[in-house]
């Protein structure tokens, strides 16, 4: 910790604003607590992450206040990402945070998410990801136990080799990290490469480096040849990206005619639904599904209930049945809908590219691959 408060320190120094991403808060609540919880002990971890979060962030306090700073906790759970109202509250947080010149640091609120249910990010590489991705960071730094994605996993392949830049996240580039469980997967490179696809949405520059490495971070902020870096596609809207990243409340069914409309980015209309369910209210994420495959994730402009009461109706027809309260003529606004990634599964449907619920599938990606060099590394 001292090590890193001290390279935050200098960036800070330089002009640069830096955020955190932290863990081991339920590590050190359960050392605080001599409690030896079984895998399955859910309410005991999350005890040790209420003890743990405070004893963690009086160590980053205590090393930080080596160089005058301060640090400023933000806890985070994926039912409260998926609310728009407090991401946008999340930003202003992070923005004068940072104008007080503190470190906004960073913690999935182990104490209630419940990873069971889904209704935790359940990683800190996606948390840091999504942070970056809401924070318009232009690179993500994740440190690891490993140099970086190698081609194959160096401790079965001698002959193993770093890649020291990647393009797209592709099936090849997916194939290096290993098959979930696989004797092949190391370093949690499967998740990491999850976060470098958050990342390229975003227009985000991410890079994997070990932790055991001098000065990593200030390294492989100056654009020194440090881990692997993956480069950024152009940048989605922020609106897109957050939707992509959140839990859906609910989903709507819809048509083939419907689901074309909406993978041609056009808003979808009652006409094309046909039945929502949740339930779900007004202004939530929900899934837009067709034939049994998610392919995109929306704001829904109606709750379930009235989705259910206007599905297959024309427009006109659809605001006599709302009693003449119909806001806008869309169930979902074209504005307001993110396409998800294509999965590389297949079915006899119309839509045989399909779309995996999951909206970060390691087939999501179809082309471009590795790069070899490192002349794509500048400072930032």
């Amino acid at each position: 910790m001292d090590s890193m408060a001290a390279q935050v320190a200098q960036l800070l120094s330089e002009g640069r604003e830096v955020l955190l991403v932290t863990s081991g808060a339920v590590g050190i609540g359960l050392s605080a607590m001599d409690a030896r919880p079984k895998p399955n002990e859910v309410p005991i971890k999350q005890a040790a992450a209420s003890i743990g979060q405070g004893l963690l962030m009086q160590k980053w306090n205590d090393s930080f206040q080596k160089h005058g700073l301060m640090a400023g906790q933000i806890l985070i759970t994926m039912d409260g990402y998926s609310d728009r109202e407090t991401v946008l509250n999340l930003n202003n947080t992070i923005e004068t945070l940072l104008a007080y010149k503190a470190v906004p640091i960073f913690n999935e609120n182990d104490a209630i998410s419940v990873k069971e249910i889904g209704a935790a990010f359940g990683d800190n590489d996606t948390l840091s990801a999504v942070i970056a991705s809401r924070a318009d960071a232009d690179l993500l730094i994740i440190l690891s136990d490993v140099d970086g994605l190698y081609d194959a996993n160096p401790k079965t392949h001698p002959g193993a080799r770093l890649v020291p830049v990647v393009g797209k996240v592709d099936a090849s580039v997916s194939k290096m990290a290993g098959g979930p469980g696989s004797r092949t997967a190391v370093g949690g490179m499967r998740t990491k490469l999850k976060a470098a696809r958050i990342c390229q949405d975003a227009g985000c520059r991410m890079i994997i480096a070990s932790s055991s490495e001098s000065d990593a971070v200030i390294r492989a902020v100056r654009g020194g040849d440090v881990g692997t870096l993956f480069l950024a596609d152009a940048a989605i809207t922020k609106k897109r990206r957050w939707l992509k990243e959140s839990r859906p409340s609910g989903k709507i069914v819809v048509d083939e005619g419907a689901a074309a409309a909406v993978l041609a980015h056009k808003s979808l209309l009652p006409v094309g639904v046909k039945f929502a369910s949740g339930p779900f209210e007004a202004g939530r994420p929900v899934d837009i599904v067709c034939d049994g495959n998610v392919i995109a994730r929306g704001i829904s402009d109606y709750g379930s209930e009235d989705v259910n009461r206007i599905r297959g109706m024309r427009s006109e027809n659809a605001k006599v049945a709302l009693g003449g309260k119909m806001k806008h003529k869309d169930i979902v606004r074209s504005e307001n809908i993110a396409v998800l990634p294509r999965c590389g599964e297949r079915n006899p449907s119309r839509f045989s590219a399909k779309r995996c619920i999951r909206p970060f599938c390691p087939c999501a990606r179809e082309t471009s691959g590795q790069g070899r060099g490192t002349s794509h590394r500048k400072g930032w």
